[in-house]
């Protein structure tokens, strides 16, 4: 990679895309590109053709998505493969037209198969059926990586997809209609106790068990991957580790204080049984995850609760 390249950010401000922001900045890189929804629609094939015609960008991070649990996945299915297939053959195709040779593809660990062997090896890739509750915004992604490998065969381009298991960090989502597990727990525990509730309600039975990785450490997989000019190739970018979501939920639970009881709503869907993926071929490399859930989980929570004291705050000053 060159010394200085011009790299475009896309979805800088979602989660992942604020941590790259964060990585790359730290790290010495001056020429990070950006735009906002409101000044570049992403799919918008025009709009981003015009864009990578004009900008001359040198690397692409298309973190930009539409993204959610298990409930958004459920209620919003044409939303969820519709935006984010528009979004992929947008960016990836405007990028090799413009002569953009490296790309990072962000995906999910929900592209592999819901009955699928125990640690996920990138191999196990489409050798089952999916998790029927994400299955859109999994075929999207699919596709999106399947993209880049047929750029990569047919034009020569050096597109990688590096599929992490479930994130978490700042500028996560914590809408309970949209939120992921862990950030619907910090939320829900905060709540509980703020309003000194008995009980805190965890969707499903408990038991399915989930890998967590701080969003930051993703970033530094990324640079990782730059840095080391990996061509091509899917890269599963995880911690190793896994608990039950209601291990999890008891972890949330001590960090935000709440000494109540965890009741499971066992008519609410588990989602797949187990994910933990192998992460042997980035370790491989040299690269690992360095921050624990404990200390992800208590650095979070206090970043969440001190936004949710900012409106006290204004209003008593």
């Amino acid at each position: 990679m060159i010394a200085q390249p011009r790299i475009f950010v896309a979805g800088h401000r979602g989660m992942v895309g604020s941590a790259l922001m964060r990585e790359f900045e730290a790290h010495g890189y001056r020429h990070l590109v950006t735009r906002g929804h409101e000044a570049l629609d992403l799919t918008d094939q025009h709009a981003v053709r015009a864009f990578f015609a004009a900008e001359r960008i040198d690397v692409v991070l298309l973190a930009a998505a539409r993204v959610g649990g298990i409930l958004a996945n459920a209620t919003q299915p044409a939303r969820f493969i519709y935006e984010n297939l528009a979004i992929e053959t947008n960016v990836i195709d405007a990028a090799y037209r413009a002569g953009v040779a490296r790309l990072v593809f962000f995906g999910s660990s929900c592209i592999y198969p819901k009955q699928c062997p125990q640690p996920i090896r990138e191999s196990y890739l489409l050798s089952g059926a999916l998790e029927p509750t994400n299955e859109p915004y999994a075929i999207a992604k699919i596709a999106g990586l399947k993209l880049c490998e047929a750029y990569n065969r047919q034009y020569g381009t050096r597109y990688v997809a590096l599929m992490p298991t479930n994130l978490y960090g700042p500028n996560d989502n914590y809408d309970l209609s949209g939120s992921h597990v862990l950030p619907a727990l910090i939320r829900k525990a905060h709540e509980a106790v703020e309003s000194n509730a008995a009980t805190l309600t965890v969707w499903g039975t408990g038991e399915p068990r989930r890998e967590f990785l701080h969003v930051d450490d993703l970033a530094s997989a990324t640079r990782f991957v730059l840095e080391r000019d990996l061509a091509d190739g899917l890269y599963n970018v995880g911690a190793g580790t896994d608990l039950t979501i209601g291990e999890l939920a008891r972890r949330v639970a001590d960090v935000a204080g709440f000494r109540g009881e965890i009741v499971f709503d066992r008519s609410k869907p588990d989602g797949t049984p187990r994910k933990l993926l192998d992460v042997s071929r980035l370790a491989g490399l040299g690269w690992r995850a360095r921050i624990g859930l404990a200390e992800g989980i208590r650095a979070t929570y206090a970043q969440y609760a001190a936004r949710q004291r900012v409106p006290d705050a204004a209003s008593n000053g």
